[in-house]
Parts: C-alpha cells; sequence; structure tokens
C-alpha cells in the first residue's frame, strides 16, 4: 500500500498532467477571461503584468501550486484514491477550496463529504462558467476532470 505522501505525490503529478494542457504555457504575465493577471500554467498568486518566467519556472511553479491544491483536496476530503485526488485537484487548482471545502455552498463538496464520490464526479461538469459566462475550455476541462474522477 501507498504511504500517504507516495499518494499525493502520485495525485500532484497526474492533476498538473491534467491541468497543463488547459491552463497552456504562458512565459509572460496576460490577463485570464476575467481579468486576473495570469502566467505560466494558470498561476495568479503575485503575478503583476510585465512578469516573465522560464519555462523551468513554470514548471516548478505548476507542481508546488498543484502540490497546495492537493493538500486542500486531502485536508478537507481524507483519503480519496489517486485519481479523484488528482481531478479534484485539478480543478482546485483552476477554481479554488470552495468546490471541495464549502459545504453551505458546493453541491459536490456535500456528496463528498457524504462519501457519494461518483455522484460529487458528476457535479464537475457544473463548474464551467467564469463570471456568469459559460466558457468552452472550461467544459472540456470539467468533462476530463469527471472521467479521470470516475476512472
Amino acid at each position: 500500500m501507498a504511504t500517504r505522501a507516495q499518494r499525493l505525490g502520485a495525485a500532484t503529478l497526474a492533476a498538473a498532467a491534467l491541468a497543463a494542457p488547459f491552463e497552456g504555457l504562458r512565459q509572460y504575465a496576460y490577463r485570464d477571461p476575467v481579468g486576473i493577471p495570469t502566467i505560466c500554467f494558470g498561476s495568479t498568486r503575485g503575478v503583476q503584468m510585465g512578469d516573465f518566467k522560464t519555462k523551468a519556472e513554470c514548471d516548478a511553479l505548476l507542481t508546488a501550486e498543484m502540490a497546495d491544491a492537493i493538500s486542500t483536496v486531502e485536508r478537507c476530503v481524507p483519503g480519496l484514491p489517486v485519481n479523484m485526488l488528482a481531478a479534484w485537484g485539478s480543478a482546485v487548482y483552476n477554481l479554488g477550496p470552495t468546490l471541495v471545502c464549502d459545504q453551505r455552498r458546493s453541491t459536490a463538496a456535500r456528496l463528498l463529504a457524504a462519501g457519494r464520490l461518483l455522484e460529487a464526479c458528476d457535479q464537475l461538469p457544473r463548474w464551467n462558467q467564469a463570471k456568469g459566462f459559460v466558457l468552452p475550455g472550461l467544459t472540456k476541462r470539467r468533462a476530463a476532470e469527471q472521467e479521470v474522477c470516475r476512472a
């Protein structure tokens, strides 16, 4: 049986591989569809317009921030299988912790807390909007996360 650290590490790698194609690599800071300064593979923490990062810096940033997202999922929903942890980690990296941690605001969080894991996976496609607009890229990403979650 894998240790907790091995499970979290495997989920981090899987989640980064899942998220990276949807996020895309942009080494110069840009504004995302809702206007937030963003860089690399969708990183928004402390980004200023005009920032630049090397590919190696972007890879390291994705790994570190994805590990944080995975840790958030593990804190709110401990013990998920690696595939589910990776899927929810990718989504939390993109959306933030409300999705899995806030049972008042998220049906997915309520289902996860109740152990209704496959039903929770089916909530992922609902999180495909930004500022009230459905984004085709988010629709595709949530479908991919749902597929990994249900695997």
